[in-house]
C-alpha cells in the first residue's frame, strides 16, 4: 500500500525539529503561515516567527538583515509570490550578498489548482536557477523535503526549496542525497525527473517494461548546482533522454540537463508546460492531464525515441 503524506506538513514538522536543535533558526511568512505550515514553528517558538503581512519584498529584505545578524531565516510564501513579487530583493539582498537566507516556495506548479494562473508557479525554478550563488532544490517526496532542510542548513548561503501543496508518495531510495540519484536502472532510455513527476516516471517504467522497453529512472532534486558529471554518466550508455518536470520547459530541469549534455548530445524529449500559464480546475490531476504531465506522456515519448511511436 502506498504511503502518502503532505509535503508541507512534513516540512513544517521537520523545521520545528531542527529549530529545537538550533536557536538561530527563525521563520518569516507573508500572511500564509497556515498554508506554508510555518505556523507549526510559530506554535512552538512564537518569539522566532515573524508575520510580515502581504509584503513579500519587505519580508525578504528583513530576512537578509536577520541573516547579517547571525540568524538563519526561513522565508515562506507561495512559490509564485516569493520568486516573482520579491525578485529584486532576492537578487540584490540575498543572492548578490550571499546572505544565509532559505527561501521556501510552497504550492508550486499546478498544486494550487483552484486559484488559477495567478497562484501557479511554472517559472520559479528558471528564475532562481538564473541567480548566481543560489542553490535550487525540488524534493521528490516528503522524505526528501526533510533532506532539503538539512542541506539548506549545511549550506552557508542562499537556498530555494520548492514544495508541492498536494500529497506525495514516499519513494524508495537506496542512498541519501538530492541527486542525481538512480532509482531504477534500465538500458534503453533514461528519464530525469524531480518533484511529483518522479513517481510518474517510475510508473511509466513498469508499463514500458511490459512492452520490452527498459527505462532508467533518475531523480534530480538538486537542479542547481547540477552535478553535470552524474548526468553525463547516467546518460552515456542509453539511446535517448527524457526529462519531466512540473514547470515550464524553458529554464528548468530540462534546460539544465540539455546544458549538461551539450558536448555529448543524445536524442532528447522534454516534458513540461509548453510556454503557457495555468488555469483553475477541480483537481491537481485534471491540470496535469490537460498540460500533458502524465505517465502516458512519458510512455509516448519513450516509444517515439525507440522508433515505436
Amino acid at each position: 500500500m502506498r504511503k502518502l503524506a503532505c509535503p508541507r506538513e512534513a516540512y513544517g514538522r521537520y523545521l520545528v525539529k531542527r529549530a529545537a536543535e538550533d536557536e538561530r533558526i527563525v521563520a518569516l511568512d507573508a500572511d500564509l503561515s497556515g498554508s506554508t505550515m510555518s505556523c507549526l514553528l510559530r506554535e512552538q517558538y512564537p518569539e522566532r516567527h515573524f508575520e510580515m503581512g502581504i509584503g513579500e519584498q519587505n519580508m525578504v529584505a528583513v530576512a537578509a538583515g536577520l541573516a547579517l545578524g547571525g540568524k538563519i531565516p526561513f522565508v515562506h510564501s507561495f512559490a509564485v509570490f516569493l520568486t516573482g513579487r520579491a525578485f529584486e530583493q532576492v537578487r540584490q539582498s540575498v543572492a548578490l550578498a550571499k546572505a544565509n537566507v532559505k527561501l521556501v516556495g510552497s504550492s508550486y506548479g499546478f498544486s494550487d489548482f483552484g486559484d488559477g494562473a495567478t497562484h501557479q508557479a511554472l517559472e520559479d525554478v528558471a528564475i532562481m536557477r538564473a541567480l548566481p550563488n543560489m542553490t535550487v532544490l525540488v524534493p521528490m517526496d516528503p522524505g526528501e523535503v526533510e533532506e532539503a532542510v538539512d542541506l539548506a542548513l549545511e549550506i552557508r548561503g542562499p537556498v530555494y526549496i520548492r514544495i508541492s501543496r498536494s500529497p506525495m508518495e514516499y519513494l524508495p531510495k537506496e542512498e541519501p542525497g538530492l541527486g542525481p540519484a538512480l532509482l531504477q536502472d534500465g538500458k534503453d532510455l533514461v528519464v530525469f525527473a524531480n518533484g511529483l513527476m518522479t513517481s510518474l516516471a517510475l510508473e511509466a517504467r513498469e508499463i514500458l517494461a511490459q512492452e520490452g522497453i527498459s527505462l532508467r529512472v533518475v531523480n534530480v532534486s538538486c537542479v542547481k548546482p547540477l552535478a553535470k558529471d552524474g548526468i553525463q554518466r547516467l546518460a552515456a550508455d542509453v539511446k535517448g533522454v527524457i526529462t519531466v518536470e512540473e514547470h515550464s520547459v524553458i529554464g528548468g530541469l530540462g534546460s539544465a540537463v540539455l546544458e549538461a549534455l551539450a558536448l555529448t548530445p543524445k536524442p532528447t524529449c522534454l516534458i513540461g508546460v509548453e510556454d503557457a500559464f495555468g488555469q483553475s480546475a477541480q483537481s491537481h490531476g485534471e491540470l496535469l492531464a490537460h498540460y500533458g504531465l502524465t505517465t502516458e506522456a512519458i510512455c509516448e515519448r519513450a516509444r517515439f525515441l525507440m522508433g515505436r511511436g
